[in-house]
């Protein structure tokens, strides 16, 4: 018998078994793993309720992670007050296709409806069908709107 899932709000003592999943998770993406700026980073969100949250996923007796969501919070007047936007959801290769990442994704919506967001963002690479037809699944749907994005910071490179 399959053991349950546990998913549970981030603490800073979790930060050093969230790295192994955020560096697959920036690998899969395609994104520059920058340690010296995303460690501090990570750390900074973990210690700042007001920043955002970060969830991670347990299944098994050993608990190890295997999966974490991370949203971070804006304000919107479109939306009427605070928004958030997922910027990233993991969940490792071999604990897929069980509905991980949908209690993921279902518990990250709920805690921040209980932070009072009134709106969730998140983006998806179009040829990625299984997350679109989990957020799509999920009531989140194509804005019509393009986001764009200009760095302020210099992309460093390693």
């Amino acid at each position: 018998m399959e053991e349950p899932e546990e998913i549970a709000l981030a603490r800073s003592e979790d930060a050093r078994d969230l790295l192994p999943l955020m560096v697959a998770f920036n690998e899969a993406e395609g994104i520059l793993w920058r340690p010296e700026s995303m460690i501090p980073a990570l750390h900074r969100v973990l210690d700042d309720d007001d920043l955002g949250l970060i969830l991670v996923a347990r299944v098994g007796v050993r608990r190890p992670l295997v999966g974490y969501s991370l949203a971070t919070f804006g304000y919107d007047l479109e939306f009427a007050g605070r928004d958030a936007f997922v910027t990233e959801i993991f969940v490792e290769p071999g604990s897929r296709r069980r509905g991980l990442g949908r209690t993921l994704l279902e518990s990250t919506v709920q805690h921040l409806r209980e932070r009072n967001v009134n709106a969730v963002h998140l983006m998806v690479r179009p040829d990625n069908q299984r997350a679109l037809a989990l957020y799509e699944a999920q009531g989140f749907k194509v804005s019509p709107r393009l986001m764009m994005t200009k760095e302020l910071t210099p992309n460093r490179s390693s």
